[in-house]
């Protein structure tokens, strides 16, 4: 007797009305190594972000001391606020187009960031913009870190009588900080074990709660100081478009680079999305307003707490965790506290864990899952010794930020160019997932996507190293984007035809 053929899972894709793609049988990609649960695609029915859940997204990792933060350090530099402020609202609007621009294929196929950037860099290629992406997130997790226990550290001293003295000193700060930052750390930690559903919760509350705090902080700080102060009033030192420029320019490169990280995992979250238009209108409306207004209000505060404490530091004043710490009234500092932490731990998750776990989840899948990832994210983040990145503002907006943007960009230039004017939107689901498909290029890699980077790198940081190119590194995440997405089209045509010419 001759036995029935076995039923072989198919590949087929299920493509529905409004564009959204999902496989019909996931079984045909369940036992390649690439695949685990966790960087699966979403099946269609099990995408249910809407655009709430996305505006509230980035209120809610808008809300963020250094996002407060930002406007301070431009101002340092001898902007007026108004300046700061628009340099701010600009720097958004640009990074917004890439963000949107690597949004799509999230909605589209439900498939998050290292598993979107295997079309372009190959199945096992993909690793390279993952992990420096992950290296970015695990020090952008230690500063939030760090500043979230900073907050809960003037929290407990609000309502502990003698925190600040137990426990003595240990490596230049009170043993009381380390303890707090540890709890905040063991916190996010938590939720990375709870899982995305919980973050979904947690930015729904965390959203209006802490734009309806922030907003009644504000008020009551005019209304004691009965005033906005002299901050608003101050003209700036860059009076002329000769002086403003070589400011502004590194400026608006670092504000973009704040989110240049987002600008290519977004995949993460919009993999989630009802709809394309649901999670575009969300992210249209939410970022650079959320940022612009969380900005200002960061100027008007400082503006009215000089008023108050005439003789206090201005370091001191800018720095919301160390103002709210001057506070006379327990209560008021309390919920104030409060209100830092639960911001600082929405953005710490939502930026600086999803991404990372997911990109140490693409490295390893069969032996490091999303929660796995995220503890990583955890410890790597320890290791780069946070603290000292927020020892100096200057140095966080125009080396941090600024520096990394360039690689960022890099990516962010082969991604776009790949999905959008290569590929034309068009991925085929189940071989992103199979070492034999579609993706493999050469054992893995696309080699032209790699070089591709490294150019677009190059040409971004060159200018930190050679004083005469150093409008480059000014410019950094737009030389790199523009560099790496040019190189990598140019090449990608001229191999193209080159095989035609071959074939014919």
């Amino acid at each position: 007797m001759n036995e029935a053929p076995s039923e072989q899972p198919s590949k087929a894709m299920i493509v529905h009305d409004d564009g959204r793609v999902e496989l019909s049988d996931v079984r045909c990609i369940s036992s390649s190594p690439l695949y685990n649960h966790d960087l699966a695609p979403v099946a269609v029915a099990q995408r249910s972000w809407t655009t709430y859940n996305y505006a509230a997204l980035w209120v809610s990792m808008s809300a963020c001391i250094p996002t407060y933060m930002l406007a301070s350090g431009l101002m340092a530099s001898g902007m007026s606020w108004w300046q700061a402020v628009g340099t701010i609202l600009l720097g958004n609007l640009v990074v917004l187009i890439p963000i949107l621009l690597n949004s799509h294929p999230g909605t589209k196929y439900g498939i998050p960031f290292p598993v979107f950037a295997r079309a372009s860099y190959g199945t096992l290629g993909s690793n390279l913009p993952a992990l420096m992406r992950a290296v970015v997130a695990c020090g952008w997790f230690g500063i939030q870190s760090w500043i979230g226990g900073s907050a809960l550290n003037t929290f407990f001293g609000a309502i502990v009588p003698g925190w600040a003295a137990l426990g003595g000193t240990i490596g230049g700060y009170p043993a009381t900080t380390w303890l707090s930052f540890f709890i905040f750390w063991g916190c996010n930690i938590f939720i990375i074990y709870k899982g995305i559903n919980m973050l979904k919760k947690i930015q729904a509350f965390a959203a209006p709660f802490i734009l309806i705090m922030m907003s009644m902080l504000l008020l009551w700080m005019v209304m004691r100081a009965q005033g906005l102060g002299q901050v608003i009033a101050e003209p700036g030192k860059l009076t002329t478009i000769d002086k403003f420029i070589p400011v502004f320019i590194p400026s608006l490169t670092a504000i973009v680079g704040f989110w240049a990280t987002l600008s290519l995992n977004m995949p993460d979250f919009t993999r989630f999305g009802r709809s394309q238009r649901e999670q575009t209108i969300g992210q249209i409306i939410a970022l650079p307003t959320a940022m612009t207004v969380f900005s200002t209000m960061g100027v008007f505060i400082t503006s009215s707490a000089v008023l108050i404490y005439p003789n206090v530091p201005m370091s001191t004043l800018w720095d919301p965790v160390k103002l709210i710490g001057l506070f006379d009234n327990s209560f008021i500092i309390a919920i104030s506290m409060f209100t830092v932490a639960l911001a600082t731990l929405a953005v710490n998750i939502a930026a600086n864990v999803v991404s990372p776990a997911n990109d140490f989840a693409n490295a390893f899948p069969r032996w490091i899952t999303f929660r796995t990832g995220g503890l990583l994210t955890g410890v790597f983040g320890l290791l780069m010794q946070p603290w000292k990145f927020l020892e100096d503002p200057h140095g966080y907006i125009f080396q941090w930020l600024l520096g990394y943007s360039g690689g960022l960009g890099s990516i962010a230039g082969v991604l776009v160019c790949d999905y959008w004017l290569v590929r034309k939107k068009k991925l085929d689901l189940a071989d992103l997932y199979l070492n034999e498909g579609e993706y493999k290029y050469s054992n893995g890699w696309n080699w032209i996507a790699v070089i591709a980077t490294i150019l677009g790198c190059i040409a971004a940081w060159i200018g930190a190293m050679v004083p005469s190119l150093k409008i480059f590194y000014d410019y950094a995440w737009f030389v790199g984007l523009l560099a790496s997405g040019g190189i990598y089209y140019a090449l990608t045509v001229c191999l193209a035809r080159g095989s035609t010419t071959t074939k014919a």
